[in-house]
């Protein structure tokens, strides 16, 4: 019987850093699920990419922030590939609005899918990592959660949750072979990029004088979940192109 190719569940993966980080880990031999929100058309362009490059390719639409979108999305990625090898937690919202305008709902809603998203996936992939001896979890901070951000709050409250449960996770579970790190991208080009004079504000401040790109930051998730990527856990990998974050 052949053995089974690993799987990786990249949340957020039908555009810019998700969809790099998921055709990153399809080229180094995972098969991938690609989740979004709700753009089906861009997950299902990003899944035949991947099939593209010899890996197999689910679609798993659902909003992460619903603990019972998590615990269906996983159920669809363990029913086609067997297990989740690899969980990318990508998704994130980060609207800017002012703390006493913020009503609770709005509140609520940016900590369910910046942090608790990670919580609920974690809580659903870890017991298979466990009883396999190996896994591999990679969450997203940024710049949120090493400054705080007049008009961000509830990100960089999630954000700084994250980088917590990362820690925490990590020295809980590293007796049973599991790694879990973070990523914490700088100004990166986006195809959409709505911040575009913003982020050109900030290729001042940069040592490396420019944006980074998706590419650069799928780089870094790719090494973490490598087997040269083995005796790294409980970091934060800073991808910044030298600039504080």
């Amino acid at each position: 019987m052949s053995q089974r190719r690993k799987a990786a569940l990249v949340t957020g993966a039908g555009r810019n850093i998700g969809r790099a980080v998921a055709l990153g880990l399809a080229q180094d031999g995972f098969d991938v699920v690609v989740n979004g929100s709700s753009d089906r058309a861009a997950c299902e362009a990003v899944a035949r990419a991947v099939e593209a490059a010899g890996a197999g390719a689910l679609v798993a639409m659902g909003d992460v922030g619903r603990p019972e979108d998590c615990a269906r999305i996983f159920a669809e990625a363990t029913g086609r590939f067997g297990a989740v090898d690899v969980l990318v937690n990508n998704a994130a919202l980060r609207p800017a609005k002012g703390f006493l305008e913020m009503g609770e709902e709005e509140w609520r809603r940016v900590i369910a899918v910046d942090l608790d998203a990670a919580v609920w996936l974690a809580r659903a992939c870890l017991p298979g990592m466990v009883e396999r001896g190996w896994g591999r979890i990679v969450n997203f901070t940024g710049m949120n959660a090493m400054h705080g951000y007049a008009g961000h709050s509830p990100v960089s409250v999630a954000k700084h949750g994250v980088w917590g449960l990362t820690k925490a996770l990590a020295k809980e579970f590293g007796p049973s072979g599991i790694t879990i790190n973070a990523v914490s991208p700088g100004p990166i080009a986006a195809d959409d990029d709505d911040l575009a004079t913003a982020r050109r504000d900030a290729v001042a401040r940069i040592p490396l004088g420019r944006l980074g790109t998706p590419d650069e930051v799928a780089a870094a998730v790719r090494m973490l979940v490598s087997d040269g990527g083995a005796y790294i856990t409980g970091q934060m990998l800073q991808v910044n192109g030298g600039g504080q974050t």
